[in-house]
């Protein structure tokens, strides 16, 4: 057969054009492929929005029919976007020049417009920056359906954003003070047991388990009156509750709420009382839908006995800190500090600080203390690099009345460090 210069034959060109279909549909696999699982996320309302991945404008135009295919399917919309807002959660060079779909139902694309909207104009006024950038990137983020912990890397990747993880949390001390240490000694070491792994004239200090201690200073010398209000209960967490009852009772130690036991219950305990009043609350969680995240953290820990005896041990504290409003403190935990979620009580919020330390925000309205501006209490928290996060929060906090190696959060509880 004849044919023109320059021109194939129909077959031929029948065969080219599969081959480049086929290409394109191999292509565009993987992209199908994370474009689906997103699209199921967001049909489930796991993530408000989702990203495809990144495509130049001739490949998003390729892509657009699969993606308009798999967005029908899950009963979602597509919108694309050929200018995706700029924050400080990823690098801006990998979307420079490109193209994504934001995949969303309801309103979702409204609130993302709203946003993009308002990072616009604090460009235009060259405020898009520090707080500002931070706040409208952690929205953005929520959006994403990125939790806290997730954002926060994301932060510390791609800003000076830095929180306590990014300076080695080792550890807690709880600190009270006390008129009388001698008294207080001798309950925290023979009542309770607790090894002292430190002593000096005006100051003892106990572990409770692992890296969770127990300090008693004395409150001479300290700044403190001793008056002050004790916001603050310390939560011993043990399996051997029915133990500890009846020796504590025997001891004739003061029992401000006696032993409940709650079969169907999240959590059973009784509360005692130190010489002082300081609040002691003897606790065990069970596998409840609040405690989902907190039990597999609990059964990692090894629990530590006392000098009373095996069964008289504890594997884990919490610090109860008692505010009036605990949501902006929920924001400190999670925003300012980096600490994560293990347990939602409702009126009360567990915080894990360190492999056997946690920390509790307590609703006043509901708690066992009250709420006060004046408290008898500190909290140190053990960092490899304390000099570090010094160093960042003197560039971070603008609050002139500071003390170095110190900061208070939205209650007015003292952190040390």
């Amino acid at each position: 057969m004849n044919f023109r210069k320059n021109h194939l034959p129909p077959l031929f060109l029948i065969s080219l054009i599969m081959i480049l279909y086929s290409c394109q549909k191999v292509e565009f696999k993987k992209e199908s492929g994370a474009f689906e699982v997103f699209a199921e996320m967001v049909q489930a309302g796991v993530k408000p929005i989702a990203l495809s991945q990144p495509l130049s404008p001739s490949e998003m135009d390729l892509f657009m029919p699969e993606a308009t295919s798999i967005a029908e399917k899950y009963e979602i919309s597509v919108f694309r976007e050929p200018n995706l807002i700029g924050t400080s959660l990823f690098d801006s060079s990998v979307v420079q020049g490109k193209e994504v779909l934001i995949l969303y139902k309801g309103e979702s694309l409204e609130a993302y417009q709203m946003l993009k909207k308002r990072a616009n104009e604090l460009e235009a006024s060259k405020e898009y920056s520090g707080q500002k950038k931070e706040d409208v990137s952690r929205t953005f983020g929520r959006m994403l359906g990125y939790p806290e912990s997730n954002i926060n890397n994301l932060l510390a990747q791609n800003s000076d954003f830095k929180d306590l993880g990014d300076f080695g949390i080792t550890g807690q001390e709880l600190i009270w003070f006390y008129k009388d240490l001698p008294e207080a000694k001798k309950f925290y070491s023979e009542t309770l047991g607790l090894k002292i792994l430190s002593e000096e004239e005006k100051s003892a200090t106990f572990q409770i388990v692992g890296d969770s201690r127990l300090v008693i200073k004395s409150v001479e010398g300290s700044g403190y009156s001793g008056n002050e209000a004790k916001s603050v209960a310390l939560a011993l967490l043990t399996d051997n509750l029915e133990e500890w009852y009846s020796h504590l009772q025997k001891e004739k130690v003061t029992i401000k709420y006696t032993l409940k036991v709650k079969p169907d219950g999240a959590h059973d305990g009784f509360v005692a009382m130190d010489p002082e009043g300081y609040l002691l609350e003897f606790e065990m969680f069970r596998m409840h839908p609040e405690n989902e995240k907190f039990i597999p953290e609990l059964k990692g820990r090894k629990p530590l006995a006392t000098s009373l005896g095996t069964e008289y041990n504890f594997y884990a504290s919490i610090t109860w800190l008692y505010y009036k409003d605990i949501l902006p403190m929920e924001n400190f935990m999670t925003q300012n500090l980096g600490l994560e979620l293990s347990a939602d009580q409702g009126w009360a919020k567990i915080y894990r600080l360190s492999d056997n330390s946690y920390v509790g925000l307590v609703d006043e309205m509901r708690g066992m203390n009250s709420f006060s501006e004046e408290k008898l209490v500190e909290v140190k928290i053990g960092l490899s690099d304390s000099d570090g996060w010094e160093t960042y929060l003197k560039k971070k906090d603008s609050d002139s009345t500071r003390r170095s190696n110190t900061f208070s959060d939205l209650g007015g509880y003292l952190f040390r460090f």
